[in-house]
């Protein structure tokens, strides 16, 4: 509103530089407090081992004990006194008999008056020091006694520095620590200032609350997007996967902090994200997905970023899409064998020949019709009934024999709900497809013309309930068997024309996966593919592999 006073906000990184500098200040004020008391206790400790050294010194003296006993002890110990003062630094020495009344004095008026202090613990002959206010201001003072031959107290020696004198002593240690203190704190500041200039580069001068907002919109972002993100460090360790992510490559878990490699993820797809070159729309199988592949470098080795996007759907799609283009393209070639049939047979009966124009069409008829009643008599599943029509007029077209085995049967309505026509038409066409290619591949290696057998029948043998059974065995060299580990692998392909992704047979392993039901590989003159798939299959979630 106008008028409205803004609120200062003030940026993160100007909250850490204020609360770093007062940090900074309250060290380094810290720091010189502790190092003035140390040293204004080692020197005023040194003050009293001086004073008590000057005053043993002096009371030791045979010339001060010669006085003391003498007629005028003043004549003869204040020059005394006054020389060792100046020559010792000390402040004050006085000599004064055992009733405290004083022979030397910096000061000649005090003399003869009585000394300012305890001299108790003296005259008991011990040395003793204290601080205490006398004639000179404040002072740190010792006083010793003066013994004779027979070690009786004959006088006592009292020497001082005065408080200010050592204060004066303090001045220049003092100066130099409030500079370097000064040079401390300055420095700090500095370097503080330098480090959240940077740091108000990266948060781009954002307060604490606003990137907490900032925080949550990307979290949000993240995990409401239909595309799969994940975020890798430079040693290829996951830094975030978003809910997409996990949907699609079928995890779940904690995954901050595994590597890549420990999540139990395809192989081909590892290889993909760990290749030193970035993956552009590079298509993948998961255990129920198919995915879209797409990695980057994060600035200089920083880490990588991968996307991925559900292509299963427009996979299936398009599985079903080339299944209507083939249907389309054999009713083509049937229409224009039936066109030809049609001229043979006008032709005959205009030459006259009318027995054997119809012979021949009844023929033609009867072949067609002999496969179309047995598919039909066989498989009541409509859908499984018109891919294999849909089928056999295709690899008729190739020269290709399809035929259905004597034991095939799926009445109408025993598949359940739950085993979708999507799924039937991606195993049996994809099983289809290749036993013709492989038929026709070996065609040249066996005599006789290439033939594709298709089983489709409930089986009732399993111990764990019915499966419904495909197989499909051609006529073609089979496979081999040091590859059977690899058939079911996306980019495995027999082909060498260069047209084949090697996806078929991926996709027939993965719906079999996610139905519940296997896939086996055999031999007979060719190979021969059998999927079981359980009539009450549950779909699996596949969890992430602990590392």
């Amino acid at each position: 509103m106008p008028g409205t006073p803004r609120r200062l906000v003030r940026s993160l990184a100007g909250q850490l530089f204020v609360v770093q500098v007062v940090i900074v200040a309250a060290v380094v004020a810290g720091g010189a407090v502790l190092a003035y008391l140390s040293t204004a206790g080692r020197t005023e400790a040194a003050a009293r081992r001086q004073v008590t050294a000057v005053a043993r010194s002096v009371a030791d003296s045979p010339s001060v004990l010669a006085a003391v006993t003498g007629p005028d002890p003043t004549a003869v110990l204040q020059p005394y006194a006054e020389q060792v003062r100046a020559d010792t630094g000390v402040s004050f020495i006085t000599v004064m008999d055992t009733a405290g009344v004083r022979w030397t004095h910096p000061l000649p008026e005090q003399i003869g008056k009585p000394y300012l202090g305890h001299i108790d613990w003296a005259l008991a002959g011990e040395t003793r020091s204290e601080t205490y206010t006398g004639t000179l201001g404040p002072s740190v003072r010792v006083v010793t006694p003066v013994l004779d031959e027979r070690h009786r107290v004959v006088a006592l020696v009292s020497t001082g520095i005065t408080l200010q004198s050592i204060s004066a002593q303090l001045r220049g240690p003092l100066l130099a620590l409030v500079g370097v203190a000064a040079a401390a704190l300055a420095v700090g500041g500095f370097g503080t200032y330098l480090a959240n200039s940077r740091l108000r580069r990266h948060t781009h001068g954002m307060g604490p609350a606003e990137l907490s907002h900032l925080y949550e919109y990307h979290q949000a972002t993240l995990h409401s997007v239909r595309e799969g993100l994940v975020l890798l460090d430079r040693r290829h360790r996951v830094v975030l996967c978003n809910d997409a992510a996990r949907e699609l490559l079928g995890l779940s878990g904690d995954l901050e902090g595994r590597p890549v490699d420990g999540l139990g993820l395809p192989e081909a797809l590892v290889a993909a994200v760990l290749g030193a070159e970035p993956v552009r729309d590079e298509v993948h199988l998961t255990a129920e997905r198919v995915v879209v592949l797409n990695t980057s470098t994060i600035g200089t080795g920083l880490g990588r970023v991968l996307t991925l996007r559900d292509h299963t759907e427009l996979q299936a799609l398009s599985g079903e899409l080339d299944s209507v283009r083939g249907f389309t393209d054999a009713l083509g070639a049937q229409a224009h064998e039936a066109a030809n049939r049609l001229h043979a047979v006008v032709s005959l009966i205009e030459l006259g020949r009318h027995e054997e124009a119809v012979e021949f069409a009844t023929a033609e008829l009867a072949l067609a019709q002999r496969l179309t009643d047995r598919v039909v008599a066989a498989v009541g599943e409509p859908v499984l009934a018109a891919l294999l029509l849909g089928k056999a007029a295709q690899a008729a077209e190739r020269g290709v024999e399809l035929t259905l085995t004597g034991d095939s049967r799926i009445d109408d309505g025993v598949l359940p709900p739950g085993l979708s026509a999507r799924d039937l038409i991606t195993v049996l066409g994809n099983l289809v497809d290749n036993a013709v290619d492989a038929a026709i591949a070996g065609s040249a290696a066996f005599p006789g013309p290439p033939e594709v057998t298709v089983t489709a029948r409930i089986d009732t043998t399993a111990r764990d309930g019915e499966h419904l059974l495909l197989r499909v065995a051609d006529t073609g060299t089979g496979i081999d068997p040091a590859a059977v580990d690899d058939v079911f692998r996306r980019g495995w392909s027999t082909k060498q024309d260069g047209r084949g992704h090697g996806l078929g047979l991926a996709l027939v392993a993965q719906t079999a996966r996610r139905n519940g039901g296997t896939v086996e590989v055999g031999r007979d003159r060719g190979a021969v593919l059998t999927v079981r798939l359980p009539l009450a299959a549950v779909p699996r979630r596949r969890e992430a592999v602990a590392p």
